[in-house]
């Protein structure tokens, strides 16, 4: 069944008016493969450009579209977020690892909002990047878990 359309098939948000008040998290991971001649930047666990700190501005502007969500995606709850945390690592790979988790106690889950957290931290990395190569790729974005609802998911 497909929840954001009406019985005549038209674009609808979902009715959460009899939905029970819970709390609820979700975790999204953004990847981003970044090219040798960018990673040579990397400084202290930060990448420093002319624009600043990479890493400490796509934390910024993360959480700032997560609290967009409802604004940027058509018929998402426009929804106040209680917490929304970014983590940004390098794995072995030296891939960006970018994980948004975001929570909220309300009728309806803030997936949504970690994902769009996660990728707006990976576009930003891009686009701070961008001048030194455009071999920069962002290889994925997911939902890793969500907590509250009609059931919990965790990504193994």
């Amino acid at each position: 069944m497909l929840t954001h359309i009406d019985n005549n098939g038209n674009p609808t948000m979902v009715d959460v008016s009899a939905k029970q008040v819970s709390p609820r998290t979700a975790t999204a991971r953004s990847i981003v493969s970044l090219p040798d001649e960018v990673l040579v930047h990397l400084t202290n666990g930060d990448l420093q450009t002319k624009k600043g700190s990479v890493f400490q501005t796509a934390i910024i502007a993360g959480i700032m579209a997560a609290k967009k969500t409802g604004e940027l995606i058509p018929l998402c709850h426009p929804l106040g977020l209680d917490n929304c945390n970014i983590s940004i690592t390098l794995n072995e790979q030296n891939e960006v690892i970018i994980d948004c988790t975001a929570s909220i106690t309300a009728k309806t889950g803030v997936e949504m909002e970690a994902l769009v957290g996660a990728s707006i931290a990976a576009l930003t990395v891009y686009d701070m990047c961008k001048a030194m190569s455009h071999d920069i790729v962002i290889k994925e974005t997911k939902l890793l878990a969500k907590t509250g609802g009609k059931r919990d998911f965790r990504r193994e």
